[in-house]
């Protein structure tokens, strides 16, 4: 049963969704707002948007219907909503590892993946924070909008519509594990470029080769050569 809900204002998507699960067959409910007041990201981050002119999504979805483990699910998340907004907008966006959306080298999506337990029922939480109209970040050198790299004008109510039918469709046709890795890797973004890193402190030129199906991001340093990194361990500095 496939449903989509809306909020004037909400504090988080993600922990609002529970309120739409009533039934013994709810999956694929999707809720959005135009103003969340306490967005959460990855690892305890914040996500912060100005109200009116930018999407928090939040799609919540069976986990029993998926066989894949939650790292190659969090890929094809990724994957799937990457492909999204490049049909969107007609511009090659990219995966910077391992949930957050590139487009013309600002970030413009951020995305949190939680798994819970709501009505006897277990549930991929599936969030994200588009950026769509806003066109001014202040002190966030490294964020943009849709609006802001390609210019184009977009209405929220239409966006959210189509989002919701193309993750949905997505969601219901799975392909293999390996297809899946592929082609996370094949639009990662920086991948097979000279970069910059941030360990412990410490700053070193480094490649990025390629994530695997543990969750690793592969990382091919000047210093102390090809070593597999979990997030938080290692920070893309550009």
């Amino acid at each position: 049963m496939t449903q989509l809900f809306h909020l004037q204002e909400c504090s988080s998507t993600n922990d609002e969704i529970s309120k739409f699960l009533l039934y013994e067959n709810s999956d694929f409910i999707g809720l959005s707002t135009y103003n969340q007041t306490k967005g959460r990201g990855q690892y305890g981050n914040t996500w912060a948007a100005a109200a009116g002119k930018n999407v928090a999504y939040t799609l919540a979805v069976k986990a029993q219907s998926f066989v894949l483990s939650d790292f190659i699910f969090n890929y094809y998340t990724a994957v799937i909503i990457r492909d999204f907004l490049a049909n969107l907008t007609d511009h090659d966006v990219k995966i910077k590892w391992p949930n957050d959306m590139i487009l013309k080298n600002k970030k413009i999506v951020g995305i949190l993946i939680e798994k819970k337990k709501i009505n006897q029922h277990n549930y991929f939480i599936i969030g994200a924070g588009f950026n769509v109209m806003q066109d001014k970040f202040e002190e966030i050198s490294h964020a943009g909008s849709l609006l802001t790299t390609t210019g184009k004008v977009f209405d929220l109510d239409d966006f959210v519509l189509n989002l919701h039918e193309f993750l949905s469709e997505k969601l219901k046709n799975i392909p293999s594990e390996q297809d899946i890795i592929d082609k996370f890797n094949l639009n990662l973004f920086r991948k097979d470029e000279i970069s910059v890193f941030e360990i412990e402190k410490e700053r070193q030129n480094g490649i990025i080769r390629n994530a695997d199906e543990k969750g690793e991001l592969w990382i091919e340093l000047e210093r102390d050569g090809l070593k597999p990194f979990y997030h938080k361990e290692i920070k893309l500095l550009y």
